[in-house]
Parts: C-alpha cells; structure tokens; sequence
C-alpha cells in the first residue's frame, strides 16, 4: 500500500494516490470479509448452489432472498398455482424457503413446468413474481404483451447437453465477432442458437475470426432493447431456444477454435417488475434490496433500475450470475456493457470527459462500484486465467485495464469508443478532400499504452434505426440499383467500397491490441437495423442479416467480404495487432497518405480521391527484400489492380547511422513502391 503498482506504471496517477488507495483498502475488506464468512471469493460466487431451486438428496429446494416480503409462498403448475399447501418460511437474513420432497422417487416439481415466487406486501396484498435466480423462462409468443413464466429447468440425464470440446487457448489479439442470435437469419424471424451454430459459426471461422461476442443472451421481455434491458440473469433468452440448445452453439465453436464471450449487463436492470428483479423492490430501504433508493437507484436515459454494489447479496447475486455463465456454458469471458454508468455518480450523462485525471477520482467515482468490478475481474481470472474481460467505458479512466493486485480495475481491454464517433463525423460531415490524415492516426492511436484496447469501426451501435451502416453511409440508395459485379461499378460505389475496406483496415491496424467487427457490416450490409416495434408495424425486416447478398456471385459485397477475410487472416500469419512495435513514419495532408508500420509490417495508405503516387519511397526500420502481403485494390477485393505484387521492393540505407534527424522519416531505410488512389497495401520483409 505503499505505492500501488499502477502509479509505478503511470506516474501521473502520484496526485490520486489516496483516492487508489481508498478504492484498494475497500476492495480487500470487502474480499477479506467474504473469505472469513464464505471460504472464499470463488465459494461466494456460487450462490446457484444455494438460492434459486437446487437439489438436496431426494428433494427439491427453492431459496429466495425477499427481505421485504410479510410472507411468501412456491406457486406454479405443480400446485395449479395455489401456494396455500406451499407456504415458505423466513431465515432472520431476509431469506424464503421450502423443501419439496420427491413422491416415489418422482420430483415433486417436473422438468419444464412453469413456476413463480408469490410474496404479501407489507399492505397484505399478494404479488407474483419471476424466481431471481430462475434458470429458464418463457413467454406464450402467441399472446400480445404476455407476461413471462419461471420454468424449473432440471432436465434428465439423456437430454442435458454434455460439452465435447476444450476451450481454446487465448489469442494473442482478439478478433471478435460480435453477433446476435435472434437476428442472425436472412428471414425476417427470430433465429435459433442451434440455426446460429450450424449457419452462422462457419461464416466466421471462414474469415478467420477467433472470438465471438454473443449479444442479448440473458433474458429481457423486451426484444427491441437489443438485450441490454435485462430481466432475468441467470437465463438464457427463451426466443432463440434452450439452455442445452445455447450449450450445443458454444460447444460448436470451441470445436472450431472459437472463444465465445457474453455481452453481460450488470450496469442496470429492467425497470420491468412483473417478469424482472425490479419486481422484488417494494419500497423497502437499499439495504434490503437489488437496487438504491431514490435518484440513485433510477437510470433517467435508459429508464431502468441500478444496482446496489455495496450490498453483500447483491455482490453475491452478480458474481455468482459471472460464474454460473461461465461455469454452467463455459462462456469464455465478458464484455461488461454500460461501464461507464458504473464507475460514476453522474452515469457520464451531459460529461464531456478531457482526459483530464481529475475527472475519474473524485467524490463524483461510485467506489462501491469500482470495488465490485474489481471483486468481478478477481473472480473471472481466478476462474479462468486466460478469460477474457473487456469493459464497454467512454470516459477512459485510467487503471481500468491493469491489474487488481496493482491496484487497477482489473479488465483485460477496453473498447475504444472514440474511433467509429470519429469515422462517423467524417462521413457524414466532411468531402474526401477535407479529411484530415493526422487527425485519422490521433484519433486511432490515442490511447495509453499499458491498458490494451479493442478498436472497432462500426459495432451494433452504429447502425441501430435513426443511423446506418457505413456502408449504406457510404453508398445509401445506391446498394439498391448498382451493387452488380457484371457491369463496371459507378463513381458512388467505387468509392464507398474502396473507403469502407480503407476504413476498417486501418482501424484494425493501427486503433487497438484486438478488433471488433459487428455481424454482416464485414460484408458492407446495407441500411440499418430496427427491432420489431410499433412504429414499424412489428417488422423484423430490418432485424435480419442478409447474407444472401454475399452469397450471390454477381454482387460486389463479395468484395468486401473477401478482403475483410484477407485483413483478418494478415493477423493469425504476422501478428501485428498484438506487436507492441508501432511507429508512423509519414501523415501528409496534402498527399493524403498515412505511412506506418505496425509489428514488421510496412502499410501504405492513400486517401487521395484521385491521386496515384508512382516511385513514392516509405521509410521502415529493418532492411531487406519487402514484398506485398496484402493489396486494397487487387481484382478480387473489387479493386482496379494498378499494383504489381510480383515486384521485389529492396530497401536503401537513409542517412547516417546512429542520427535519425538524417534518416527519410526518421526510418533508417526505404523502399519505393506504387500507391494507388484510395487504396492501401501492406509489404513484409522476405526472410533472408
């Protein structure tokens, strides 16, 4: 405690010292107090094993904490929903519970039957709820606004799925899929987890992605949150098939060398208090609830409930929800949504943070939060040391990314949010001419260092309805009219797929440690995406992937499809993304070129709208014979082919050894190449 192992990495963090400190000292009380009282942190996090239904020899036993509840009662179909034979009873920690023993050797509960928690309000009313901890619920999809069951899901020996395959081992850079299940088919329907498996993992292994990122899998009511109004935890969602059918996707993928991550959203909860855990609230104080009282409790943007981090139940409740995931599905980590709304007071609303250390430890930083994600991160890498944890943060606060025992926050990587606002503005605001090469390589190299981040173009979030995709940014009507590959492609599709492959490129190659691509977009999928609502007449034709747009030969989004497979697969033979080796030698506005290299690799981008450099010289670090591993422009990429890769390009020496001023670039050699207008290419050295 004498100087946290963060401030030796980063010694601008010395003035907040006591700050880190604090935040430290509270993290290893609280984690002292679970091990005198729990055993340990892993032990803590297996409250699966107590609350919720378990078995106890020839029983069933269903525990519920409802601090607030005057008494409470197991109803469902077992009992035709009377509760009155099936009265729980209270434990002095606000606890419910009953034990069901089998009738001749028969559970007294059937696999599959709907249950739920009835408990009396302090006025004697009686309310119904969803079980917290409940495993599986459903929704009659044939009734309008229907409200959601509890199921109790203890399915015999011969239908439980059984894992087949190992988890694969970590990568060195993650390349991640981010996917929906429910709108992973070409027809407008909700899909499957297995159609997701057998229709869907093969388009992702084929372009050499090595981690999915599963979005919407815990159990919301409302589909067209996208998942992120979360009312069930420790359920996967019911609309795409059950929980051995989600254990079957994540076995396949790990047999295909796919880590598979869950989208987890411990930032908030659904307000919604029939099928949710908001149910649970009835106006009792924080201490004996999910959620704080008041303003602190109520998310205003996302109208939604947020949690109690200091709450000992509710820490049991969100890391056992962390392990069971894990254990039960063999998740291979989290992206944790929402983080920013976690670490403040102020959730970042109306924040414009500077970067300035100031604004992320002060009285405004929710420590209570902080120390359950560092309680979280402690428990996933103790669980699973080559987990992956990725924190969705805007702010950028620092130690959030370095480890807990240095006093950091524990996550793995950090998405780097900046990036798509920056392609954003650019496409929408700014001619081709306008743009700014230095202002590109600040904004994708912006960041610090020591705490990797996972850069991204365009995630789910950028093609949500009222935007679009960039492509579609990029082309708009014209996908409809000009996207055959028979006849020469006009001006506006020219250029949108030349910018939409440049764009992604360089974003993977010079803006993170991983990258991030959302499902279809690495194909240019065209328009946007808008979940079955009212204003739309509960369409679900903008909630589908077409993928056969791609499939069809005589379409260009092949195109785009194929060198994203290209870039993507440039990763796994010279591993760049993860080279801590990155320099940018030339950023010339006038030219509009952008020069670095990144690992071993030299790459050349020109943004020019119509200027093509013949003889231009690049400047690189290690001398040698280079060659092009990967061209923009080439024929099969639908470019125009100006480049010739069977040329040999050998480096000269630049300048004096030992005097970088006389270097070209300040790289001590160079080699010339062609770089044709809006494209990019990428040479390696040839070995010796």
């Amino acid at each position: 405690m004498e100087k946290l192992g963060v401030v030796e990495v980063d010694p601008m963090l010395a003035p907040h010292q006591n700050h880190l400190r604090y935040r430290y000292r509270e993290f290893l009380k609280r984690k002292m107090e679970i091990e005198k009282v729990e055993g340990s942190l892993e032990n803590f996090a297996k409250g699966y094993d107590k609350f919720g239904f378990t078995r106890d020899g020839d029983c069933i036993v269903y525990q519920e904490w409802a601090p607030a509840a005057a008494a409470a009662q197991l109803i469902g179909d077992f009992n035709n929903w009377d509760g009155s034979n099936h009265k729980m009873e209270r434990d002095e920690f606000g606890v419910w519970s009953i034990r069901l023993p089998d009738e001749d050797g028969v559970p007294a509960i059937p696999h599959g039957s709907k249950v739920k928690f009835r408990m009396q309000k302090g006025d004697g009313t009686w309310v119904d709820r969803i079980p917290a901890w409940i495993k599986y619920a459903v929704v009659d999809p044939n009734v309008f606004a229907a409200y959601y069951d509890g199921v109790y899901w203890d399915p015999p020996a011969e239908e439980k799925y059984e894992f087949k395959h190992a988890r694969p081992p970590k990568p060195a850079a993650p390349l991640i899929y981010e996917a929906h299940v429910g709108m992973s088919s070409k027809e407008p329907v909700v899909a499957s987890y297995r159609q997701f498996a057998d229709e869907v993992l093969p388009r992702i292994k084929a372009n050499n992605y090595n981690t999915i990122q599963l979005m919407a899998i815990m159990e919301h009511a409302y589909y067209g949150c996208f998942g992120y109004h979360v009312t069930n935890f420790f359920a996967a969602s019911s609309r795409c098939g059950t929980p051995e059918d989600l254990k079957y996707l994540i076995d396949k993928a790990h047999s295909m060398g796919l880590r598979v991550l869950m989208d987890v959203v411990h930032s908030h909860a659904s307000t919604n208090a029939v099928d949710g855990l908001a149910g649970y609230d009835l106006g009792q104080s924080s201490q004996e609830s999910y959620f704080h009282t008041g303003a602190r409790g109520y998310h205003t943007l996302w109208d939604s409930r947020l949690f109690n981090y200091g709450s000992w139940e509710v820490q049991r409740f969100l890391l056992s929800n962390l392990r069971w995931w894990m254990d039960e599905y063999k998740f291979d980590g989290f992206r944790f949504d929402g983080v920013t709304s976690m670490l403040y007071h102020h959730h970042g609303l109306n924040m414009c943070f500077t970067g300035n250390y100031h604004e992320y430890f002060s009285e405004a930083t929710d420590v209570e939060a902080v120390m359950y994600l560092m309680l979280a991160n402690e428990l996933v890498h103790k669980l699973l040391p080559d987990a992956t944890v990725i924190a969705e943060d805007v702010s950028g606060m620092p130690t959030l990314c370095r480890s807990v025992e240095e006093g950091g926050v524990g996550f793995d990587y950090r998405l780097a949010m900046a990036i798509p606002d920056k392609w954003i503005q650019y496409l929408k605001e700014r001619k081709d001419e306008d743009w700014s090469m230095g202002d590109i390589v600040y904004t994708l190299t912006n960041r610090r260092y020591t705490e990797p981040c996972v850069g991204y173009a365009e995630s789910h979030d950028q093609s949500m309805v009222g935007d679009k995709t960039f492509a579609f940014l990029l082309m708009d009507k014209e996908m409809y009219f000009s996207m055959t590959a028979t006849q020469p492609a006009n001006l506006i599709v020219d250029r949108g797929i030349a910018l939409h492959k440049m764009i992604h490129f360089i974003t993977m190659a010079l803006g993170g440690e991983g990258y991030l691509n959302f499902m279809g977009n690495e194909f240019g999928h065209p328009e946007w995406i808008d979940f079955p609502r009212q204003g739309n007449n509960w369409s679900f034709d903008k909630c589908r992937r077409r993928w056969d747009l791609v499939d069809q030969d005589h379409l260009r989004y092949k195109f785009m499809n194929n060198f994203n497979r290209a870039m993507i697969a440039l990763e796994e033979e010279f591993q760049f993304v993860s080279s801590r080796k990155q320099y940018i030698s030339c950023q010339h506005e006038y030219d509009k070129l952008i020069v670095f290299e990144r690992g071993d690799l030299v790459f050349v981008f020109n943004f020019h709208p119509t200027n093509t450099y013949s003889g231009l010289k690049v400047g690189c670090e290690i001398p040698g014979k280079y060659r092009i591993c990967l061209d923009s422009d080439a024929a099969e990429f639908g470019g125009h082919s100006r480049v010739d890769h069977n040329v040999d390009h050998f480096t000269s020496p630049e300048g004096e050894p030992g005097r970088p001023e006389t270097n070209y670039n300040n790289r001590p050699h160079s080699f010339m190449v062609m770089a044709p207008s809006r494209s990019c290419q990428v040479y390696y050295k040839v070995p010796e």
